[in-house]
């Protein structure tokens, strides 16, 4: 297990004193080290131990509260002891066991986190926004052994476990740990056995069916962080706000188990607000300045950016010491993902920054991230997600017939970009769906290989892909073109991308939100359709200074996109439904934008030959369900 990891470790500490498991800390810590336990011999553990015990892991924005990495880890331990004890078992009993976690983002979730997975169980982050019905759900399908919850989260835990469970969770409470709690010793690692069960698991959101539980194994897990640190060079002088949700992969790997394993300091500022992160940016270079320290490393969604640009002018006395903050040689690196990247939103934030650019990236729960832009500017190319990252094979397959394409065709006969959908395959591959093989088998190709069920296309651009950033970076660069299932619209024998003219859509002032989806069409097989949120400006846009229409739209997009893929349909809202991460659920939107299928289907009816088609398919399939019946009444005369 945990093939690559050691070399990872080695290369994080290389540069730095060793500490031994030995070391004993300064007076100020009192003893408590016979409450300890071993840690297991993996390499996040490892890092944690030969990191300077005094530098600070984990700081609480807020209150100023910090945590060192010597006591993180004592705290690891103690704290796995303590759940072997509330769960009735020995240390090592808990090996696979899943525990749950109902905690708010800090110290203590990242120690209770830790010290599942050091007691060789697996952690299931629950996120305190869901209804205890969406919590009973996971709880039930993860056949949870304990529900760990803080005081904050005591009563919805209450709630939750109070009916509807099949079997009914151990309830511990989740102590909060005092700032510099006494430890005296560093606690001994002991080797792995290759029989290891412990990890994480998140859950799907379910956009298709129930939401599936994606396994991520310590070796799994460990292999993303690598790759990562990889990438983004992440290090001891890295200093990142955490403003995310932890439920998800974004906000878990790439914010809190990569920079521990580097040794970079992690604060945290939840739930978002974006005057309060403005002013955390600032206060190190206000002309009276703070004790904070500057942030160098920010990784969040777009729709975080879209509203910091937004009340950015609103604070005009921080202007002056944000050109600091938010400057390249201060910010060394600001990530966007989980979304689509509009344009205006990347270029209004370089403006601001003074050249800031942001980074974008892909990635999912099952496979943590997968490709990425690279840190020199020329490879963060607009609208891609870059290549694939360290130790991850990627490739495309036909979206007709699942061929895998040879990674020199980048277009067809006709000159256009051929598309595929990603398959990945590597070390950070997830091992499979919790109970769910059928799903498991499903995704996965013969040759091993995950269908991710997003599409994409592979572009030469000049500047990029030279190797600049890596190895990795090099060659055509990878652009996303959405879903399979609900951002590839197949209208009249071609295939768009709904990204692609959100992207254009987002362009136009008019216009401060866009989905773009596919509706059934007779005609068409689908049609293209668009949900937007207008400006101000666009509400007055319209013929006669009405509201901003379908036909405004179309003429302001004829000389951005071949007519075919121009919105036919529009419909202005005032909010646009999003989940945590900033994703909207596409189906969901339809259904409640547009009426079911069939509804839909009979809207696009625009002539008589549509409506004798119409007709003569659901005259065939009144024929199919009354011939079903009638054999179904055969079989029960047989029986």
């Amino acid at each position: 297990m945990f093939p690559s990891f050691p070399s990872l470790s080695r290369s994080i500490v290389r540069s730095r004193r060793s500490f031994g498991s030995s070391l004993t800390f300064p007076r100020q810590h009192a003893t408590c080290w016979r409450k300890m336990s071993t840690l297991p011999r993996y390499p996040i553990f490892e890092a944690l131990t030969k990191h300077n015990p005094e530098s600070t892991a984990i700081v609480h924005s807020v209150s100023g509260r910090a945590y060192s990495y010597g006591q993180l880890v004592g705290d690891i331990s103690s704290k796995a002891k303590q759940i072997a004890a509330d769960a009735g078992r020995s240390e090592g009993e808990l090996k696979g066991e899943r525990i749950a976690l109902l905690i708010e983002n800090g110290y203590d979730y990242v120690v209770n986190l830790l010290s599942i997975i050091a007691s060789d169980a697996i952690a299931v982050p629950l996120s305190p926004t869901f209804p205890a019905g969406e919590l009973r759900y996971v709880l039930d399908h993860s056949e949870a052994l304990m529900l760990l919850s803080s005081s904050k989260f005591a009563d919805k835990a209450r709630e939750t476990l109070s009916e509807g469970l099949t079997t009914i969770p151990i309830s511990a409470a989740a102590e909060k740990t005092k700032e510099d709690s006494p430890l005296r010793t560093i606690p001994p690692l002991h080797d792995l056995t290759g029989q290891e069960q412990g990890g994480l698991m998140l859950y799907t959101s379910g956009t298709t069916s129930r939401p599936k539980g994606v396994l991520l194994s310590a070796s799994t897990l460990n292999a993303q962080c690598q790759s990562l640190q990889t990438a983004w060079s992440y290090s001891p002088a890295d200093y990142l706000l955490h403003v995310l949700p932890l439920h998800h992969i974004h906000g878990v790997v790439n914010a809190i188990l990569t920079p521990l394993l580097a040794g970079s300091t992690i604060e945290f500022l939840f739930p978002f607000n974006p005057t309060q992160v403005w002013q955390r940016f600032a206060a190190p270079f206000l002309s009276i300045p703070t004790a904070q320290k500057p942030i160098t490393f920010f990784t969040v969604v777009p729709t975080v950016y879209a509203r910091l640009l937004a009340t950015y002018s609103s604070l005009p006395d921080l202007h002056s010491p944000l050109l600091k903050a938010m400057h390249p040689s201060t910010l060394r690196l600001n990530i966007s993902g989980s979304a689509a990247l509009p344009t205006p939103t990347k270029s209004a934030w370089t403006a601001l920054t003074g050249g800031n650019v942001l980074l974008e990236r892909f990635g999912m729960t099952e496979v943590g991230m997968a490709l990425s832009c690279g840190l020199a500017v020329p490879d963060r190319v607009d609208g891609s997600v870059g290549w694939p990252l360290p130790s991850v094979q990627a490739r495309l397959a036909s979206l007709d017939d699942g061929s895998i394409i040879p990674a020199t065709h980048l277009r067809d006969d006709e000159g256009k970009d051929i598309q595929g959908e990603i398959q990945l395959k590597g070390p950070t591959v997830f091992s499979g769906y919790w109970r769910n093989p059928a799903a498991t088998e499903k995704e996965f190709t013969k040759d091993g290989w995950f269908k991710t069920g997003d599409v994409a296309v592979r572009r030469e651009v000049e500047g990029a892909g030279a190797g600049v950033s890596g190895e990795w970076a090099r060659g055509p660069a990878w652009f996303i073109l959405g879903r399979a299932s609900a951002d590839i619209i197949k209208t009249g024998g071609e295939k768009i991308s709904a990204l692609e003219v959100e992207r254009e859509m987002l362009s136009i002032p008019e216009i401060s939100e866009a989905a773009v989806v596919g509706l059934p069409s007779v005609s068409w097989g689908q049609k293209v359709a668009a949900v937007v949120v207008l400006t101000e400006k666009g509400k007055t846009a319209g013929r006669n200074g009405g509201v901003m229409g379908v036909l405004d739209l179309r003429r302001r997009l004829k000389d951005r996109l071949a007519p075919y893929k121009i919105p036919q349909d529009l419909l202005v809202v005032e909010t646009i439904p999003r989940n945590a991460m900033g994703k909207v659920n596409k189906k969901m939107l339809v259904k409640e934008c547009f009426g079911d299928e069939g509804s839909i289907r009979k809207r696009s009816i625009v002539s008589e030959e549509e409506k004798r088609r119409l007709k003569l398919e659901e005259k065939e399939r009144l024929k199919n369900e009354v011939g079903g019946m009638g054999e179904a009444v055969v079989e029960k005369g047989k029986r």
